[in-house]
């Protein structure tokens, strides 16, 4: 049977290695524009960035909530990188492997389209992309709100049911589940919960995974 599905990747820890330099300049860059647009010290800062990513899983939206902050300036400004494409850690095979997988292939990042493509860029994996659905088009809605989902299945007539959301965040993939997709989740971890289908401790192992992965829905 001919494959049918469509591959929805997360960008940041799942196509590339963000914890160890994109995450730590985002998080000092994020607390330097609440010191600079709320007139809080470094400290201040830094605990009410920890807070609104806590509790709204994005500190834009903490600041869009309480400050009416304009996303578009926050993102811009946050997500600056100089060296980008020494901060990027690149999986030599990466492109071989996704080069292997049968299907459409999208992004689906609540980053902004500017450090989205610069990092796919990097990586020297943007041509294998389709489509490349950041927090703009979403509305302002990332994931893990469904919002946010229904917008790109809409905006790229694509059905759940027939979608594989390849993910590092189990929230992220909670939600796909709900809406019908079939769920990888990247990591070492060795127990799943009920709404992840397949584990991989790294994207190259995803073609050894396809033969589960066949069905249109479980």
């Amino acid at each position: 049977m001919a494959w049918s599905l469509t591959w929805v990747f997360d960008l940041d820890n799942t196509l590339h290695n963000a914890r160890q330099h994109i995450f730590p300049h985002l998080n000092r860059s994020m607390t330097a524009y609440l010191q600079a647009h709320l007139g809080l010290d470094e400290a201040q800062a830094a605990e009410l960035r920890r807070r609104y990513w806590k509790r709204y899983g994005a500190t834009l939206l903490g600041l869009m909530r309480h400050h009416h902050a304009d996303p578009r300036h926050f993102l811009w400004q946050t997500h600056q990188f100089p060296d980008l494409a020494r901060m990027v850690i690149r999986e030599p095979q990466l492109r071989a492997t996704l080069r292997r997988l049968p299907g459409r292939k999208l992004v689906f990042s609540n980053s902004p389209v500017h450090y989205s493509e610069a990092v796919l860029d990097a990586l020297k994996i943007a041509d294998l992309f389709d489509d490349v659905f950041t927090i703009e088009r979403t509305g302002y809605r990332p994931k893990p709100d469904s919002q946010g989902f229904v917008r790109l299945f809409r905006e790229n007539r694509l059905r759940p049911q027939r979608c594989i959301m390849v993910e590092d965040s189990l929230e992220n993939l909670k939600t796909a589940k709900k809406l019908g997709m079939k769920t990888v989740w990247v990591t070492k971890a060795a127990k799943a919960p009920g709404y992840v289908d397949v584990t991989v401790p790294g994207l190259l192992g995803l073609p050894r995974m396809l033969g589960q992965l066949k069905s249109p829905s479980n």
